[in-house]
């Protein structure tokens, strides 16, 4: 496995890893060479295109403009108050309550969204993106975020979208098993090896044994777990316990001569990347100025509606991922957010931050154990543990493997590329259908 120009061959596949904070497109050709797509943007090249969509409307209103990863970021950043921007919204791909969402007169549903996001992302690739008449690997997880999420739901929003933006030969694959694919590349020996891939919506699982022969690399999938807990849950906490509380959670309000909680619902839709732009809506607005005009501290309240009526939650999901990021080399660290017309500052103790993360580490502790065992094998018998993803270098992470595994090479990566290049790379073996999901 190479990464370089791309050579046309009669056997290309692509391997697409659409990710709830992040999309990679990787291309294999009939050599077994693959290849990350990269957009250059602003003198840099990249290949991690953030899972972003903005909209936005000219002088004619009855057409809507739309761009997607930094381009759709700069466009927010550039008018905020002017624009439609949905982050996260991968999340509500198993999701039965969402049926849509309305964008300046136009209703979108989930597989609309996903279908223009491709759209946007094939414009700026353009002839660089082969043909989609060629198979396509997708990546998809092996839980899917959100409460009760419904697996087939999920699958045939995702069958419709790809459908839709033309691809006709598509086949789905675990991303943790083409994580594993992408690994199992620089193996010089037989090994057990379990991924563990931490993406911004859910953790995945997944452990592969590798034997490396003469005629090269031959593998067998031996389970596959996953949940919604990952970097967005760890961004909830921090926002659950730093940020809302400043915005009047856990205040109260007065009706008919009584002292009531402000309803806990709107700072858990707050917290959430994918619900907090759905938040933005006259009804929700009305709930709120009638709640801050009864308040008993209303000046906290009236921060919250303009975080909300100003889509703040893109420069609040800047903020939050800085303090994680900071505290993963930190002991402490500072929250430091800014709106017009007011700010909010705190410091942050990684033991606190830990402590509010403590229930998350033991679910993905529990997977973890669920995953070796439904393998039929003991914590001893991995050889390898390979993590990935932005979240698995937070210290309580890699705490939890390197103590669980003292037995084996444990190594973290933010590779990008891995999943995408893996899903590219499982198109171009002969018996596909062993590694590819059923739904």
């Amino acid at each position: 496995m190479t990464s370089g120009n791309h050579t046309p061959s009669e056997k290309i596949t692509l391997g697409l890893d659409f990710g709830t904070t992040n999309t990679v497109i990787a291309v294999a050709d009939g050599n077994g060479i693959a290849e990350v797509m990269s957009f250059p943007k602003d003198d840099n090249i990249i290949s991690a295109y953030r899972s972003v969509l903005c909209f936005w409307q000219d002088g004619n209103k009855a057409h809507r403009n739309v761009d997607s990863g930094p381009w759709a970021m700069d466009r927010f950043i550039a008018d905020p108050h002017h624009c439609r921007f949905l982050q996260s919204f991968k999340s509500f791909a198993a999701s039965k309550s969402f049926t849509d969402t309305p964008v300046y007169g136009k209703r979108f549903k989930f597989e609309d969204l996903l279908r223009t996001f491709l759209e946007t992302l094939a414009e700026r690739l353009g002839d660089k993106l082969p043909s989609r008449g060629n198979k396509v690997i997708v990546g998809r997880p092996v839980t899917f975020a959100g409460y009760n999420p419904d697996e087939a739901l999920a699958m045939a929003r995702y069958e419709k979208a790809l459908r839709d933006f033309g691809f006709t030969d598509i086949h789905y694959v675990y991303e943790p098993v083409a994580a594993a694919y992408f690994y199992a590349q620089k193996l010089t020996s037989d090994s057990t090896v379990l991924v563990a891939d931490f993406g911004g919506g859910t953790s995945d699982f997944s452990i592969v044994n590798f034997e490396v022969g003469a005629d090269g690399l031959t593998s067998t999938p031996l389970s596959q777990v996953g949940l919604g807990i990952a970097g967005d849950t760890l961004d909830y906490r921090i926002i659950d316990n730093v940020v809302s509380p400043k915005l009047g959670k856990r205040d109260n309000y007065k009706s008919f001569g009584k002292l009531l909680p402000i309803p806990n619902h709107y700072y858990a839709n707050f917290a959430r990347w994918n619900t907090l732009f759905l938040m933005n809506t006259p009804s929700t607005l009305r709930e709120l100025n009638e709640l801050a005009s009864q308040a008993v501290k209303p000046d906290a309240l009236n921060h919250f509606i303009e975080m909300i009526e100003g889509d703040y939650g893109f420069e609040l999901y800047r903020v939050v991922s800085d303090l994680k990021i900071s505290l993963s080399s930190e002991q402490s660290s500072t929250l430091h957010f800014k709106a017009e017309n007011f700010q909010i500052k705190a410091n942050v103790q990684r033991s606190d931050f830990e402590n509010w993360i403590a229930e998350d580490m033991q679910a993905i502790a529990s997977s973890v154990d669920s995953a070796v065992q439904n393998a039929g094998l003991q914590f001893k018998d991995i050889d390898r543990v390979f993590l990935t993803g932005g979240t698995s270098f937070v210290p309580a992470i890699k705490t939890l493997f390197s103590d669980q595994f003292r037995h084996a090479d444990v190594t973290s990566s933010n590779q990008f590329d891995s999943i995408a290049t893996g899903l590219a790379l499982i198109g171009q073996s002969n018996d596909i259908e062993r590694w590819a999901v059923k739904f």
